[in-house]
């Protein structure tokens, strides 16, 4: 037991060294939330129940370890001479609780021998018998001993606990010590921020994202000791679905891999592919799917950073959309004196310097500004918010760009000065309310800019219009068909706005739910900058419009600029007759506006 204690601690304090000299994370308190999380996701086991048998299967091998750890206790008092003082009523609790443990060995057995699943390629899935078989080989002693009885079932039961103890920390079952604490250091915030770049500190405090392992955050190395290659952020990621070289898995492993061999290579190009990183679309699936809370879309950010920044290397096609970010404001490369062209014949006041401040501030963004298809949304929600008598203006030419789509693409420097810009004009005007269409937008106004201050209450167009047809300042009528919702990742993932889009399509049309929604949906392509940049091989956008189709709706209703271009090029390409409309477009219409 000792020799084994002692392998294990060896190994804790190896690996509890690379967590302490990994960069801070910037994470703060919010201990009444991290308590939240660790009840439900780690003991309730929350995010692993949501697939039902592969759930109750870890669930029964967890909560019967949790169970059984006093008879760990009562063996070694009976191999020390103080014979078995096992309570009756706590030997009938761990003798069903160990059977449970075996039903869930069997049904993992099963998984993995019969069905199958996909989401294991590139796992590893030998080690797997080999775990499977000592929580058997425990469990099973521990049954021996509480029905044969003798103090050599108890050391058999021992010496089975130091084994796997003393194995532990040496396999991709880890995740059992660092779970819990990956769950505590996981983001409380909405999951939409990403972690800022200081510039403004000395050269030794400076970080460039992530080249080498000597770069992670404690975060990042927690989440990859804590991967149990369970597979199930694969399962749900777009790009991997399409045919991408992209596996957030393979991702995650790799650098696990480059963290044990202490490597100080490139992470990019030796554990991590470099097309990996350039194939996510940011879009939180695997995020939302990960049972441990590993972060998947900072790790890539991270690199990408590093890529871009130090060594000048991002995919080709990004360049123009980076530059024009840079120099014109928006990822168009349109004149800022044409941003508010189309409000022109709506009356809409733009504001000027000293104007007092109006009620809402209508955050436009670039696409609806620029992107012909996209303006629609935006004229839509302005008829709108006319007809209800609200009190809002637009930045016009002195909107720029939010820097959302330099950022993902990893050019933090880029993002900031746009942040900054845009911070400094709000303030300067007094603005306290925006409200955004692209979700995009508000996801940098609302989670993003407070790290530069800029501190607003922000709302997606579609949760303010949902408020004024609950205030009976709009009066919607129905009629317009049967309607199918896709959720944007950036706003039903990201950010939880979900039911205030469906409220309002609920009085206006027949909602069709797809397969794949709320914080479940499937991207539209377009996150992480992928609006600016050729996909190769099966598009994610077709995926989509196809699975749109199948639900027979007449019309595909969206919430984002960029879905509604990204889905519209979709549709077509599928072929079917769907109209793609933006649901303040389909409110608008219903009230004749």
């Amino acid at each position: 037991m000792l020799v084994c204690g002692g392998i294990f601690a060896r190994r804790a304090v190896f690996l509890t060294r690379l967590v302490i000299d990994a960069k801070p994370s910037d994470r703060p308190g919010d201990v009444p939330a991290r308590v939240v999380a660790e009840a439900e996701i780690v003991l309730g086991q929350k995010k692993l129940l949501q697939r039902l048998i592969p759930g109750l299967m870890h669930a029964f091998i967890f909560w019967g370890f949790i169970v059984l750890f006093p008879t760990i206790i009562l063996a070694a008092i009976d191999v020390a001479g103080g014979g078995d003082h096992t309570p009756s009523w706590y030997r009938v609790l761990s003798d069903v609780f160990a059977v449970l443990v075996l039903v869930g060995v069997a049904t993992a057995l099963v998984i993995r021998t019969v069905v199958r699943p996909a989401r294991f390629e590139g796992s590893h899935v030998a080690e797997s018998y080999f775990i499977l078989g000592l929580i058997a080989l425990v469990v099973t002693t521990l049954l021996l001993w509480h029905t044969v009885g003798g103090t050599w079932l108890a050391w058999a039961h021992l010496i089975v606990i130091a084994a796997f103890l003393a194995y532990l920390p040496y396999s991709k079952h880890l995740h059992i010590a660092t779970a819990a604490v990956n769950v505590w250091m996981a983001r409380t915030r909405k999951r939409g921020r990403l972690e800022p770049l200081r510039f403004d500190v000395p050269d030794d405090e400076l970080r460039f994202g992530v080249a080498t392992i000597f770069d992670l955050t404690r975060k990042e190395v927690v989440d990859a000791f804590s991967c149990t290659e369970c597979g199930r952020c694969q399962d749900v990621c777009p790009a991997h679905a399409t045919g991408k070289l992209l596996s957030p898995k393979l991702l995650i492993m790799g650098v696990r891999d480059q963290l044990f061999a202490q490597s100080a290579e490139p992470i990019v190009g030796n554990g991590v592919p470099e097309e990996m990183i350039w194939d996510c679309v940011t879009c939180g699936a695997c995020v939302e799917a990960c049972p441990v809370s590993i972060e998947h879309v900072d790790h890539i950010v991270d690199l990408r950073r590093s890529r871009l920044m130090v060594d000048s290397s991002f995919p080709a096609e990004a360049e123009p959309m980076l530059r024009d970010v840079e120099r014109a404001s928006n990822p168009w490369g349109k004149p800022q004196t044409e941003r508010a062209a189309w409000a022109a014949e709506l009356g809409v006041r733009v504001l000027e310097p000293g104007d007092p401040a109006p009620e809402y501030l209508y955050w436009v963004g670039c696409a609806a500004s620029f992107d012909e298809r996209a303006k629609k949304s935006a004229e839509s929600t302005a008829k709108l918010l006319q007809k209800a008598g609200v009190d809002f203006a637009i930045l016009g030419p002195r909107e720029g760009c939010t820097g959302d789509p330099a950022r993902r693409m990893g050019n933090e420097y880029v993002f900031e000065a746009a942040a900054e810009q845009n911070v400094a004009t709000l303030n300067e005007q007094g603005v306290t309310k925006i409200v955004a269409s692209c979700p995009h937008c508000f996801n940098t106004l609302a989670n993003e800019y407070g790290d530069f201050g800029g501190s607003y209450e922000v709302l997606h167009h579609t949760e303010l219009l949902a408020e004024l047809v609950d205030e009976g300042r709009l009066t919607p009528v129905g009629g317009a068909g049967t309607i199918t919702y896709h959720d944007s990742c950036y706003l039903a993932r990201h950010n939880d706005v979900r039911m205030e889009p469906r409220k309002l399509l609920n009085v206006i049309g027949q909602p069709v739910e797809m397969k794949r929604s709320g914080k479940n949906t499937f991207c539209c392509g377009a996150g992480g900058a992928h609006m600016w940049m050729e996909e190769r091989g099966s598009q994610i956008n077709v995926e989509r419009a196809r699975e749109a189709a199948e639900t027979g709706a007449e019309t595909l209703a969206v919430a984002c600029p960029f879905c509604t271009v990204m889905l519209d090029d979709g549709v077509r390409e599928v072929g079917t007759g769907m109209r793609v409309a933006d649901v303040a477009t389909l409110l608008a219409e219903s009230m004749g506006a």
